[in-house]
């Protein structure tokens, strides 16, 4: 197992010192790491990213870094069909991004809750718009790796559902570890249904708020709010995850995504020497 760490990890430093995604890959490699897992949020020139894509693909030579994972931020769970062909689209185009970043897996999402949609109505559309992705995918021999995120389809049963109907060898999981805390779903019983679907890695935590913390969280489906915390610090069982992707021989990409308060660069950091502590 190799370890990346997301570029999303780093947002509130992206966003303070006006980072670009080179100067992402510049840290990662300060910090060194395995490689890297990018997003497709952090374009700078979102209308044409054919230069900054072409000097990312050089940073990543220069430090001989991989990409974990090219990360697309789609949603299927729109009521016109013109908007869920747009989002298709989007999944279909950062299939040929990935090729160009060397990397066979897309982190995909399913959808947002919004209005009073819910995951009986917009389960429809997400294995349709993903089965047409699908195809692409196939072709091309890249993963579409569901993340369960958060609200809707975020629990293990329902992302086994929709790879189940979708029924493609390039659909599978995204397993992020913490996200299952926000559906009230233990993340070592969510691993155990999910083990021989995954192919790729979220190594995140998170812990309950306390009632006199004045930060803002994320807030559950039964509207409990949790806090990001270095991974280790919260909730989930990691090193039980971490043992049973040793026993499924699991040898993709473990990817750190910190979503908590404290600095970025020194909680990524402390992260990134727990899990190599945990895969030793």
């Amino acid at each position: 197992m190799n370890i990346s760490v997301s570029m999303y990890s780093l947002i509130s430093t992206v966003k303070k010192e006006n980072w670009s995604t080179v100067d992402f890959i510049d840290y990662a490699n300060r910090i060194s790491l395995d490689g890297v897992e990018l997003l497709d949020i952090f374009w700078q020139n979102k209308d044409d990213i054919r230069d900054e894509l072409e000097q990312v693909t050089k940073a990543l030579k220069k430090h001989n870094l991989k990409v974990s994972a090219y990360d697309v931020t789609n949603n299927f769970v729109k009521e016109s069909s013109e908007d869920r062909a747009k989002e298709v689209t989007k999944v279909k185009e950062a299939i040929q991004v990935a090729k160009q970043l060397n990397t066979n897996i897309i982190r995909v999402f399913c959808g947002d809750i919004h209005d009073d949609l819910t995951y009986e109505d917009g389960q429809g559309w997400i294995v349709d718009g993903l089965k047409q992705c699908a195809a692409a995918a196939e072709k091309e021999q890249i993963y579409l790796a569901i993340e369960n995120h958060g609200l809707l389809a975020g629990k293990s049963e329902q992302v086994e559902e929709i790879i189940e109907e979708v029924n493609s060898p390039y659909v599978k999981s995204t397993f992020d570890t913490g996200n299952f805390l926000l559906v009230h779903e233990k993340p070592q019983q969510a691993f155990d249904r999910l083990k021989d679907k995954i192919v790729h890695v979220h190594f995140k935590d998170f812990r309950e708020k306390e009632a006199n913390e004045d930060i803002k969280g994320f807030r559950s489906t039964l509207g409990v709010e949790l806090i990001g915390t270095i991974p280790g610090d919260g909730e989930v069982d990691l090193a039980y995850i971490v043992q049973g992707l040793k026993e499924t021989n699991y040898q993709g990409w473990l990817s750190i995504e910190y979503e908590g308060k404290d600095d970025a660069k020194e909680a990524n950091e402390e992260a990134v020497n727990r899990l190599r502590n945990l895969l030793q």
